[in-house]
C-alpha cells in the first residue's frame, strides 16, 4: 500500500472509526464487524472565485417559509410536516418488502401525472422490473424517468442536466463515487454518496428521497452520521404479512417528529387511512372480559386502540408476562401497582398484553387502559363498548394529567362512544369539550377506577 493512502478500520454496524483492528466494536457491541477501508484522498479545491459567507444578525434572516410541494399523498405531507420542502433530503428506512419503494413510486407517479418532471434512480431493479411494479399502480405521464445507474456522480451531471422537480435514490447502499476505494454498501461509500447527495439538493434546491437499508435491530445501515446528515427520517413499520403499514418521523428539521401516516397495503399499491381509529378497532369483540379502547395521541391525531389483556393461573414459579405493541417493563410497573394499591394478587398469576392492529404505542396515557384490562379480565367484569380510556398511572396508584385531553374526548365522540374514564385533574382543561352528548367518568387513583365497575 502506498504511503500516501491511509487506512481504517469501519464497523459495518454503526460505522465506528478505529486506527486498528478490533474483535468486538467498542460502540454497538457487535463482534466480528470490523473492516479495513482505504481513508478518501483529499481533492483540490476547486478553482475559481470561492463565495464567502458573511455573518448576519437575526432580524436581518427572513422567517418566511417557502412553499411546499404536495406529494399527492395526504398521509404522506402530514408526516413530512405539511408537504416536500425544496433542496431537502429525505430519508425512508424500513424491513425488506415493507413498501418503501412503493410509496415513493406511487409519490413519483402522481407528481409526474401533475407535469412536474421526476427522475428516479434505482440501483437494484432494471427498468423493466419497475416498469411492471408501476403498472399495477397505474398509469404513469412521461414526466416520469427511469435511471438505472450506480455511479454518484454520473447521476449527478445528469441532474445538474435534467434539473427534475423531485429525484428519488432507490437505494443509497448501492451507490458509489470512486472517490472511495471500497464496495457499495460499506461505511465510507455510504457517506461520501450521502454527502454528494446533500450537496446536490442545497445547490440546486431539488428535493431528494433516498431509500436506506435496515439493520436486523431496525435501524438505518450504514453509519449513524447518515441520519445526522439528511433533514427527515421516516421508518416504515408494520407486519409485511399484514396489511397495514405505518410511516413515522423520527427526524424531522421542518416539521413535527410525532406524526404518523397510516396506510394499507393492496394490490394496486398502498392506500390512504383517513380514520386511523376505526381501522384499529375493526372486528373488536363485544362482551369480553380484558378488552379495552384507550387513547393516544400521535403528533396532532388522536388515535383510538384496542388493548387486550389475558389473565391466567401460571403453573410456573416464575409467571410469564408478555407485552406486544407496548413497552414491556412498563407493563411490569402498572401490574405491581395494581398488586400493590388495587389489591390484586397477580404476582402468581401469567399476564399477555395486547395492542391490536400491530400498532406500538408508547405514551403514558395508555397507562390506565393497560390497567383497566388487566383488572377487567382478573376479575372477570366486562367494560362497555361504549366506553374510552386514558391516562397515566403513577408508583402510588395515582391517575395524573396527560395533554390534549379535550381533542381526545372531541375524537371519542365522533366515534360514538358515550363515556370517557379521565384523570380529575384533567376536568378543568375538558369544560368546553364535553357538550354533553358524553359523559365524562373522572378517576383520582386505582382503587376509584377500579370501583367505576
Amino acid at each position: 500500500m502506498a504511503k500516501d493512502k491511509k487506512s481504517a478500520f469501519f464497523c459495518q454496524n454503526c460505522g465506528y472509526e478505529s486506527p486498528r483492528w478490533m474483535g468486538q466494536c467498542p460502540a454497538c457491541r457487535q463482534w466480528n464487524t470490523m473492516v479495513e477501508e482505504l481513508m478518501p484522498a483529499k481533492t483540490a479545491a476547486a478553482s475559481g472565485p470561492v463565495k464567502k459567507n458573511a455573518p448576519l444578525s437575526l432580524s436581518q434572516v427572513s422567517a418566511e417559509e417557502s412553499a411546499r410541494m404536495s406529494s399527492g399523498i395526504e398521509e404522506l405531507d402530514r408526516v413530512l410536516g405539511g408537504g416536500i420542502v425544496a433542496g431537502s433530503l429525505m430519508l425512508v428506512g424500513g424491513d425488506p418488502g415493507i413498501g418503501k419503494s412503493t410509496l415513493l413510486l406511487q409519490t413519483a407517479r402522481l407528481l409526474a401525472n401533475e407535469g412536474r418532471d421526476v427522475l428516479y434512480v434505482s440501483g437494484e431493479e432494471s427498468a423493466r422490473q419497475i416498469k411492471m411494479r408501476s403498472e399495477r399502480i397505474g398509469k404513469c405521464s412521461d414526466t416520469l424517468k427511469i435511471l438505472c445507474e450506480t455511479d454518484i456522480d454520473r447521476i449527478t451531471e445528469i441532474v445538474e442536466k435534467e434539473m427534475p422537480k423531485l429525484l428519488i435514490i432507490d437505494s443509497v447502499q448501492t451507490m458509489y463515487t470512486e472517490k472511495a476505494a471500497s464496495s457499495p454498501g460499506s461505511v465510507s461509500q455510504v457517506r461520501e454518496t450521502t454527502a454528494a447527495l446533500l450537496r446536490l439538493a442545497k445547490t440546486t434546491q431539488i428535493p431528494v428521497f433516498i431509500v436506506g437499508h435496515v439493520t436486523k435491530d431496525g435501524n438505518v445501515a450504514g453509519p449513524r452520521v447518515l441520519e445526522h446528515m439528511v433533514d427527515t427520517v421516516l421508518y416504515f413499520e408494520g407486519d409485511r404479512h399484514a396489511s397495514y403499514r405505518i410511516l413515522r418521523s423520527v427526524k424531522n428539521r421542518f416539521g413535527s417528529t410525532n406524526e404518523i401516516g397510516v396506510f394499507e397495503m393492496a394490490d394496486t399499491g398502498l392506500t390512504e387511512v383517513p380514520n386511523p381509529s376505526e381501522y384499529m378497532l375493526e372486528g373488536r369483540p363485544g362482551g369480553v372480559p380484558g378488552s379495552v379502547v384507550a387513547c393516544s395521541m400521535e403528533g396532532s391525531r388522536p388515535v383510538m386502540i384496542e388493548i387486550q389483556a389475558l389473565v391466567a393461573k401460571s403453573s410456573f414459579n416464575i409467571p410469564r408476562r408478555t407485552a406486544n405493541g407496548t413497552d414491556f417493563n412498563r407493563v411490569n410497573m402498572l401490574m405491581a401497582v395494581l398488586e400493590k394499591r388495587g389489591r390484586l394478587p397477580l404476582s402468581s398469576y401469567d399476564a399477555y398484553i395486547n395492542i391490536t392492529g400491530g400498532i406500538r404505542m408508547t405514551e403514558p396515557a395508555v397507562d390506565l387502559g393497560i390497567v383497566l384490562a388487566i383488572a377487567s379480565c382478573m376479575k372477570d367484569f366486562v367494560v362497555p363498548e361504549d366506553t374510552v380510556v386514558f391516562g397515566e398511572v403513577g408508583l402510588s396508584g395515582e391517575v395524573r394529567s396527560v395533554s390534549r385531553a379535550s381533542q381526545r374526548i372531541s375524537e371519542a365522540a365522533k366515534l360514538g362512544f358515550k363515556k370517557v374514564v379521565l384523570p380529575k385533574s384533567s376536568l378543568r382543561s375538558v369544560r368546553g369539550a364535553a357538550d354533553g352528548s358524553i359523559e365524562l367518568l373522572p378517576v383520582s387513583n386505582v382503587r376509584e377506577l377500579l370501583a367505576l365497575f
